[in-house]
């Protein structure tokens, strides 16, 4: 069976990766750590190693709720606990009366220091609250250097990972019609847009699909995609139901609310 057939062309590398990561466990019958994973890297990391005898895997990123997660592929002798994921947590100590970060400030920063993005995990914001976080192989590092975001003075404070705020989404169920599975399409359906302000919003990079920014308007959207446009928020395409007798496409989608 070809393993790529169920995968968009731009996922193969990642495909790759993911074999490489379970011959390692096979051969050398020891645990592999990643960094962290979206959502739609960990589906890909579940149903390539899906049930395999000799390799496990299991994904945390501080608490169930978060999005991103390490993923540990292991040996069948391996019981893996929480320690196992190397996570560390930070909250952000910042002028709260004088200042509004937001979700861009915080990543911007955390980007500005030359680290990869896979090296964070979720960024939590609670009203104030601003907490994040980070692998523990770079906590340090991240620790010392963050001393500023946007124009304010900052601190980060170490916390337990129990600490972690708790952010259940919460999704809104919608059916539509729309006469294409272009993601232009589907966007402007969703968000209640033109589509040609769809398509100017996807020229701009302010679209991601599966937590990677798209900028081709005609690209085909699949059931479990997950769309994301700034300024307006995010949807999940939850089902393709089929055509109508106009052939035009009936969907299910679900919106954050």
């Amino acid at each position: 069976m070809d393993i790529y057939q169920h995968f968009r062309k731009e996922e193969h590398h990642f495909i790759d990766l993911v074999c490489e990561w379970k011959r390692l466990v096979t051969e050398q019958y020891a645990p592999k750590l990643t960094d962290f994973l979206t959502p739609r890297e960990q589906q890909i990391v579940r149903s390539i190693v899906g049930h395999h005898d000799d390799v496990h895997v299991a994904f945390f990123g501080g608490s169930s709720s978060v999005e991103r997660k390490r993923a540990l592929l292991y040996p069948p002798y391996m019981q893996p606990n929480e320690e196992d994921f190397q996570l560390s947590l930070f909250s952000i100590r910042y002028p709260k009366k004088f200042v509004t970060l937001g979700h861009r400030d915080v990543l911007g920063a955390l980007l500005s220091l030359g680290v990869k993005r896979e090296k964070f995990g979720d960024i939590i914001i609670v009203d104030d609250v601003i907490q994040f976080v980070v692998a523990k192989e770079i906590a340090p590092f991240v620790q010392m250097n963050v001393t500023t975001i946007g124009k304010a003075k900052v601190s980060l404070e170490e916390q337990l990972l129990s600490q972690l705020l708790v952010v259940e989404e919460q999704w809104e169920e919608e059916t539509f019609t729309v006469s294409s599975l272009r993601l232009d399409a589907i966007l402007a359906q969703c968000f209640r847009i033109s589509r040609q302000k769809a398509q100017a919003l996807i020229d701009q990079n302010f679209v991601k699909v599966n937590w990677k920014t798209v900028d081709q308007a005609h690209m085909e959207c699949q059931e479990g995609d997950l769309l994301s446009l700034r300024g307006y928020g995010r949807c999940r395409l939850q089902a393709i139901v089929g055509q109508t007798k106009k052939e035009k496409w009936r969907i299910v989608v679900e919106k954050a609310k």
